[in-house]
């Protein structure tokens, strides 16, 4: 895989990398980006080795939304355009909140439209303490996609969701921090020593009872309360068979760390 592909995958252990490569462009997303993010996150969430899945931006900042150079190319048929690019990356969004394995965004620079949609996307998300934050749509005149209206109500709550998405004003990662938006922000110095050492604490623990937490999450948001007692005794039981749980009960016998394989 060459330096000037749109994604970047690499492996280290576990841990897979997932990097948005158009840096001269703040990673805004075209065709081909969208094309390949949704190629490697499916290859991701296939992988069984792949127990942890990271995403990052190339370059001075993460993620900047679409690329509205191009959506200005396109004149009179932008409103076309932007409705197959829509179609060729809503998936992406799907693909890794389906995914039953952690996903952990590493934010810096601009996170902006679809980049803040992906980054609250992922199950957790790390800020730089210089990441600067937008929804940015209306200050196009154009409404959120990439899930962003699914999310944002989700996390901050209405009201606050609608300040974001009706201003598009900046904020900061403390902001962020302040609003849920991130799990922790991060100085410049520790970034990537956090980020990584998140990744590999996620990489090494119980890789299928993260896909049950993840999935018990979301159900909670619309089932009641007889339902979700429900699906808590049909996942305990799921995971109650695996290799995972007899290590993580005799490990916790034996007053030891246990050693998960996510099997």
């Amino acid at each position: 895989m060459g330096d000037r592909d749109p994604v970047l995958v690499s492996d280290k252990g576990a841990v897979r990398t997932l990097t948005l490569n158009r840096p001269e462009r703040m990673n805004a997303l075209d065709g081909a980006m969208a094309d390949a993010f949704l190629a490697a996150a499916q290859a991701a969430s296939a992988d069984e080795a792949v127990r942890c899945v990271v995403l990052r931006g190339a370059g001075k900042g993460f993620f900047a939304g679409g690329d509205v150079a191009e959506f200005v190319e396109h004149g009179d048929d932008v409103g076309t355009f932007a409705g197959d690019l829509i179609d060729r990356y809503h998936p992406t969004i799907e693909c890794l909140r389906a995914m039953e394995k952690p996903v952990v965004a590493g934010l810096h620079g601009p996170v902006a439209g679809a980049g803040l949609s992906l980054a609250m996307a992922a199950d957790l998300a790390i800020a730089h303490e210089g990441t600067v934050f937008s929804l940015a749509y209306t200050a196009i005149g154009a409404s959120p996609d990439g899930g962003s209206t699914y999310f944002l109500p989700r996390i901050v709550g209405q009201r606050r969701a609608l300040e974001i998405a009706l201003l598009s004003d900046r904020f900061d990662a403390a902001r962020a921090l302040e609003l849920g938006l991130v799990n922790r922000v991060v100085p410049g110095d520790a970034f990537e020593a956090e980020l990584d050492a998140l990744a590999v604490r996620l990489a090494s623990g119980p890789t299928r009872a993260y896909g049950r937490v993840k999935r018990l999450i979301e159900q909670s948001v619309t089932n009641d309360l007889t339902a979700q007692l429900a699906a808590e005794r049909a996942a305990f039981m799921e995971g109650a068979e695996t290799r995972d749980f007899r290590e993580g009960i005799g490990a916790f016998t034996a007053k030891r760390k246990p050693d998960f394989s996510g099997e």
